[in-house]
C-alpha cells in the first residue's frame, strides 16, 4: 500500500505532519477527515535509500511499560497531561522523552490525546491512535492501554519469534560466504602456485575450484558493484506496489518459510482485529487497520478485500473462505464466533492457536535446519580442500 506524506490542522488549530498508508490521496483525506483533521497537504511519499544516520526508534517494550505506567496514573485520577509529563522524565530514551513532552505540549494547548500522538506515527501506530480514540470516546481509556500494552507484548513476542527462526540461516550463510571467500582469494592461490612449480597434471575438481578462485580475484571489485547494485535494485523494487506483491507472494510460497510466514500473518491479524473489536472500533475501521499490521501485502490485500465484502454485508468468515488464503479451520471459527456472537473472542482463541503453531513450527525449522546448514558448509569447505589435495595424493601415488 503506498505512503503518503500530510500535513493538516486539528479542531483547535495545532498543524500536524506525519505518514500513512492509504490506497489513494482521497482515502487518506477521508480517514483524516473524520479524525476531524482539516487536511492541508497531501504527498505521495518516494523511495529514499538512507545512508548514515539511522532514524531513532523506540522499543516495544519501552512502548509498553510506558501504557502501563500511564494506565495506572490516569486509574489513579492523575490528569493525562501529569501523567505523561511525569514519565517524559522517567525516560532514558531522549527521543521517547522529546516525544512525551510535545505530546504533553499539544495536548495543554486543547487538542485530543489521540490527536497529539498522530503527530508521531513512527512511534503510535494507526492501530495505537485508533484505539486510544475509542478509549477516549467510551471513558475507559485506562482499560484500553492496558490492552495495548497486551497487544504489544504478543507482537513483540511473535516478533521475536520469527526473528529467531530467520537468524541461524542467516548467520550460518555469511560464515559460509565469509569463510569461503577467504579460502578462495587467499588460500587457492598459494596452492596454485605451487602446482605450477611441480608441473603435475590437474584434476578436473582442482582445475574448477582454481579457476573459480582466479575468476574471484581477477573480478572482486566488479562482483562487490555487482552485490551492492543487485541489493539497492531489489530494495527499490521491493519499495514498489507490485515489487512488495510479487515478493511477498514469493514468500508465501517458500517451502517451509512459507508456511510459518503464514502462520504470523494469522496470528497477526487475528490478534489485532480482536483487540481493536474489543476495544469498541468498529469492524470496518478496525479491517482497515489489521491489514496494514499484516506483515504482508497478499495477507493486506486479503484483509482489504474481505473489508470491501463486510462493507456490502457478507459475514467476514464467507468473505475469508472465498479469499483462499485462510486455512479451513480459521474461516469456520470465524462464522462460528459471528454467527454466536462472540467474533472477538473467536478471533483471540485463533491468535492464541496460531501462536503456539508459529512456537512449534520455529523450533522444528531450527531443529532440521541445523544440520542441514552444517552439511552444507562440511560439504562445500570440505569439497574445496579435497579438490586441492587431489594432486598431491597423486604425485604421492606416482612416488611409491
Amino acid at each position: 500500500m503506498p505512503v503518503f506524506k500530510f500535513k493538516g490542522k486539528n479542531r483547535v488549530g495545532t498543524i500536524i505532519e506525519g505518514e500513512r498508508s492509504a490506497r489513494s490521496p482521497q482515502e487518506l483525506t477521508a480517514f483524516l477527515e473524520k479524525e476531524q483533521i482539516q487536511v492541508l497537504s497531501i504527498d505521495r511519499k518516494k523511495f529514499e535509500l538512507k545512508i548514515g544516520k539511522p532514524r531513532k526508534k523506540v522499543g516495544l517494550r519501552e512502548l509498553s511499560v510506558f501504557n502501563r505506567q500511564l494506565s495506572v496514573m490516569f486509574n489513579a485520577g492523575l490528569p493525562i497531561t501529569q501523567g505523561l509529563g511525569i514519565l517524559a522524565t522517567q525516560q532514558q530514551n531522549k527521543h521517547f522523552q522529546e516525544v512525551l513532552l510535545d505530546v504533553r505540549k499539544n495536548v495543554e494547548a486543547g487538542a485530543n490525546f489521540s490527536n497529539a500522538l498522530k503527530k508521531h506515527t513512527h512511534i503510535f501506530s494507526d492501530l495505537y491512535c485508533s484505539m486510544i480514540q475509542a478509549g477516549e470516546a467510551s471513558g475507559n481509556l485506562d482499560t484500553i492501554l492496558l490492552r495495548l500494552s497486551d497487544y504489544i507484548e504478543n507482537s513483540a513476542r511473535l516478533e521475536s519469534k520469527v526473528k529467531s527462526a530467520m537468524a541461524y540461516p542467516i548467520i550460518v550463510l555469511i560464515i559460509a560466504v565469509v569463510l569461503t571467500s577467504v579460502i578462495m582469494l587467499k588460500v587457492i592461490p598459494i596452492f596454485e602456485d605451487m602446482f605450477n612449480n611441480l608441473g603435475a597434471a590437474l584434476p578436473i575438481p582442482t582445475r574448477v575450484v582454481m579457476d573459480i578462485s582466479e575468476f574471484l580475484r581477477n573480478n572482486f571489485i566488479f562482483i562487490v558493484i555487482g552485490m551492492v547494485g543487485t541489493s539497492v535494485a531489489f530494495k527499490s523494487y521491493s519499495a514498489t506496489y507490485k515489487g512488495k506483491r510479487v515478493i511477498d507472494k514469493i514468500k508465501l510460497k517458500m517451502p517451509i518459510f512459507g508456511t510459518l510466514l503464514l502462520k504470523v500473518g494469522i496470528a497477526r491479524v487475528t490478534r489485532t482485529l480482536e483487540t481493536l473489536l474489543n476495544s469498541g472500533v468498529e469492524i470496518i475501521e478496525s479491517m482497515t487497520i489489521t491489514a496494514k499490521t499484516a506483515g504482508n501485502a497478499i495477507i493486506e490485500d486479503t484483509v482489504m478485500k474481505s473489508r470491501s465484502a463486510v462493507q456490502e454485508g457478507k459475514p467476514l468468515g464467507e468473505a475469508w473462505e472465498e479469499a483462499k488464503l485462510f486455512p479451513f479451520m480459521v474461516t469456520q471459527m470465524v462464522s462460528v464466533g459471528e454467527q454466536t456472537g462472540a467474533l472477538s473472542n473467536m478471533l483471540g482463541k485463533i491468535a492464541d492457536f496460531y501462536d503456539e503453531e508459529v512456537d512449534h513450527a520455529v523450533e522444528a525449522l531450527i531443529s532440521m535446519m541445523e544440520p542441514i546448514l552444517i552439511l552444507v558448509l562440511g560439504l562445500l569447505v570440505g569439497g574445496i580442500i579435497i579438490a586441492m589435495y587431489l594432486p598431491m595424493f597423486a604425485l604421492m601415488g606416482q612416488m611409491g
